[in-house]
């Protein structure tokens, strides 16, 4: 499975890892080199210490030079002492002569001095060339205490082990905790703007061309607030739009009540208060169905339609409904849709029927069509009503957008026919039904005469529904 963020963090982690270990290392072993030679300074004055005891020899003596060297070993608390060296060799053994010249019985003092020796080494401060040289003589001196190298070698190895690692694992704790807290900020940030109702708020653009778990993290996060936001929306549209229709309908039954108390009419004002309670219910039920459509988004797909019967059905009552109009059918020979909602498809296109008839006048026709296109069967219903104004083509699928407003401005013959009525909900359940069972549902003017429309006016629906 592919999860870049976890690779990025063990490759950082591991190679932080290898290269802190590699890192101390390195240091400590050249810290360690460093510290384990005797300062320039001793150096010099160690040899110094050579040449004085050669000069003190050279003119005064060995008592002198003994009691030199007692007065050198109390000061520096240390043992001094000059040895003759005399090599001889036994069985018959060959000493090279680059081992006689080069024989020490002390350290030089430019040796390494190893820094986790108990005891400090002999050194060797004979100067080369001297009376000491001369004679075979060697000034050996323990090496003082106040000289050694690494005085301070265990707390640089504290450092080394313990402080360094320390604060470059912190560094590199924070690196990755900025790397990672990073995005998710970004969305406790948004998401806190959009508990506040900003419901435009996105994550995604902000983290660049990051492309890891919590960019898709960031991304399902926009999903999401793109949803919410839409349906909240839409709920609140849908609620303020619903108040709007409900007024009309409750001044008419507080009319109708009061026209009953006051014995106005009263056969004719309980119709009217039944007539008005029926259009609440029907108003209201079509809004929880919008509402449910919405929210949910089903999936209507458990039943296999036959779409030529279904249709048939609904013709007929159509005509009963409509007998001044007439309803012509061109279908196919088979048309059964596997997996499908009888339920969804017959409301729709009621709906659909309904509306194609309510704009099409008296003696018109209304013309329906069933035909397979690859995978899909395309339904037609062509009205010969007066058409849609392009810029409301598509806001005839909204909640409570009523074509007849749209119409009245430019097509008098609709207005003038008496033919409104409804509450803008028909084609708007149409559109999420179809949408449920897979389909889609887009409209179109008949401003042009072609094989289908027949005329120039009318308003042509598209229903396209996937066979399986």
């Amino acid at each position: 499975m592919n999860r870049p963020l976890m690779w990025k963090l063990c490759w950082t982690i591991a190679a932080g890892t290898v290269a802190l270990f590699w890192a101390i290392d390195l240091l400590i072993n050249r810290t360690e080199h460093r510290m384990s030679y005797i300062d320039q300074e001793y150096q010099e004055e160690l040899l110094a210490l050579g040449l004085e005891a050669e000069h003190i020899l050279t003119t005064q003596g060995e008592q002198a030079l003994g009691l030199w060297l007692e007065a050198l070993q109390q000061r520096e608390n240390t043992w001094a002492g000059v040895i003759k060296a005399d090599i001889e060799a036994i069985a018959n053994s060959h000493i090279p002569q680059q081992y006689r010249d080069n024989f020490r019985l002390g350290r030089n003092v430019e040796w390494k001095i190893h820094l986790y020796f108990e005891w400090n080494p002999i050194m060797d401060v004979t100067y080369p060339g001297g009376t000491f040289a001369e004679q075979n003589l060697y000034l050996l001196v323990q090496l003082p205490q106040r000289m050694r190298p690494g005085a301070y070698i265990q707390y640089t190895n504290w450092i080394l082990k313990l402080l360094l690692p320390f604060l470059l694992l912190t560094a590199l704790a924070l690196i990755l905790y900025r790397h990672v807290m990073l995005p998710l900020k970004q969305l406790e940030k948004a998401t806190r703007q959009f508990s506040l109702g900003n419901y435009d708020v996105r994550v995604r653009s902000c983290l660049g061309n990051r492309n890891d778990e919590l960019a898709a993290l960031a991304g399902t996060f926009d999903g999401m607030t793109e949803k919410i936001g839409s349906l909240i929306i839409t709920q609140r549209q849908l609620i303020a739009d619903l108040s709007h229709e409900l007024r009309t309908p409750l001044a008419r039954i507080d009319m109708a009540v009061e026209c009953i108390e006051h014995q106005i009419n009263p056969g004719e004002s309980m119709e009217r208060l039944k007539k008005e309670s029926s259009t609440m219910r029907h108003l209201v039920e079509d809004t929880l169905t919008l509402a449910w459509l919405e929210n949910e988004k089903p999936s209507l797909n458990e039943e296999a339609v036959d779409l030529i019967e279904l249709l048939d059905l609904l013709v007929e009552d159509a005509r009963f409904e409509y007998p001044d109009r007439e309803i012509t059918t061109h279908f196919t020979d088979q048309a059964v849709l596997e997996k499908s909602s009888h339920r969804a498809l017959a409301q729709a296109f009621e709906n659909i029927i309904r509306n194609a008839l309510k704009y099409t006048p008296a003696g018109g026709t209304v013309n329906l069509a069933i035909s397979r296109r690859n995978d899909q069967f395309l339904v037609e219903v062509i009205d010969q009503g007066p058409g849609v104004p392009a810029e409301y083509i598509k806001d005839i699928f909204k909640p409570f957008f009523r074509v007849e407003k749209s119409r009245r401005g430019n097509h008098s013959d609709v207005a003038n026919s008496g033919q409104t009525g409804g509450f803008g909900l028909g084609l708007a359940l149409a559109r999420r039904q179809i949408e449920a069972v897979s389909g889609s549902i887009e409209a179109v003017n008949c401003s042009e005469p072609d094989a289908s429309c027949g005329h120039k006016k009318g308003l042509k629906m598209r229903i396209c529904l996937p066979i399986q």
